[in-house]
């Protein structure tokens, strides 16, 4: 496997893109529960198969993410060579900005010294996709890139 096995609930989620992949494999409901019973090693090989599919083709598309800690916010912008980064880093060690109240804090003092920003950029070095996967399993997630694009506009005027 290229990235990693959707959950069960990703693939109850995408059971009709599921039927339809088998589809163009000739597989059927019944032979599909037959391939499950005599060849499970067969049936682990078409999840995988399958989930790198998926993988592939929401990781193609992913624009923005986000991953957020207690002390760190983490933004990226994927372009086709390389992300672009704004790192935010409280220097008040007991905001979390895991909670509401963190984020709260953020707004009202994003601009003062007890916020330290960082902007960077950094060219992939192996494969996007896969770069990109990585940050996910680091624990970032997909977003619409509203706070990316409203930092970012702050920062360049």
């Amino acid at each position: 496997m290229k990235y990693a096995r959707l959950t069960k609930e990703q693939f109850d989620e995408l059971h009709a893109e599921f039927a339809s992949f088998l589809a163009t494999q000739a597989i059927d409901k019944a032979e599909w529960d037959s391939i499950k019973e005599s060849k499970p090693e067969v049936a682990e090989q078409e999840l995988d198969v399958f989930s790198d599919l998926i993988w592939e083709g929401v990781l193609t598309r992913a624009e923005y993410l986000e991953h957020f800690s207690r002390n760190h916010i983490f933004l990226f912008q994927c372009f086709e060579k390389h992300v672009q980064s704004i790192v935010l880093k409280s220097l008040v060690p007991e905001t979390d900005f895991l909670t509401k109240e963190g984020l709260q804090w953020l707004s009202d003092n994003m601009f003062t010294e007890t916020i330290e920003m960082k902007v960077g950029k950094k060219v992939f070095t192996e494969d996007r996709n896969a770069s990109i996967f990585e940050l996910i399993q680091q624990g970032a997630f997909l977003s619409d890139g509203q706070l990316f694009k409203q930092i970012n506009s702050i920062i360049e005027s």
